[in-house]
């Protein structure tokens, strides 16, 4: 578990780059706070960070959920998986945004593969212990 919780501090840190990332694109293209528009290449750091953030609230409880019943090493593979995909989308999306998909899919799957293993986990423990 020690593995997971690392993973799952490196995508808060990762979050929080962005965040850095974001307020050093504020002062090179001119935007002032606390506009959020104006600058596209501005926009592309921001919506980075907003797309992270907003896949946050179903990541990390779904791996909370997950671990509890797989084993920690596949929980782990899923988050380093979800961690090389937000720097694909982060790294295409600033460079043109039309070509961020193949970054979105790379960190999106693990999050919808954590959630299934989320509801099976918890649906197989409700019927074995009858509901």
């Amino acid at each position: 578990m020690a593995l997971v919780h690392l993973l799952v501090v490196a995508a808060l840190l990762q979050l929080v780059v962005f965040g850095v990332l974001v307020g050093r694109a504020r002062v090179r293209y001119g935007v002032k706070a606390p506009a959020t528009s104006g600058n596209e290449h501005f926009e592309r750091y921001y919506r980075v960070q907003m797309n992270t953030l907003e896949l946050m609230i179903l990541l990390i409880p779904s791996t909370w959920i997950a671990s509890t019943y797989w084993n920690p090493l596949f929980v782990a593979a899923m988050l380093a998986v979800y961690l090389i995909g937000r720097f694909i989308y982060f790294r295409a999306y600033v460079q043109d945004p039309s070509k961020r998909g193949t970054g979105f899919l790379i960190s999106f799957s693990p999050i919808g593969v954590l959630m299934a293993a989320a509801i099976a986990g918890a649906g197989w423990s409700l019927f074995q212990n009858g509901w």
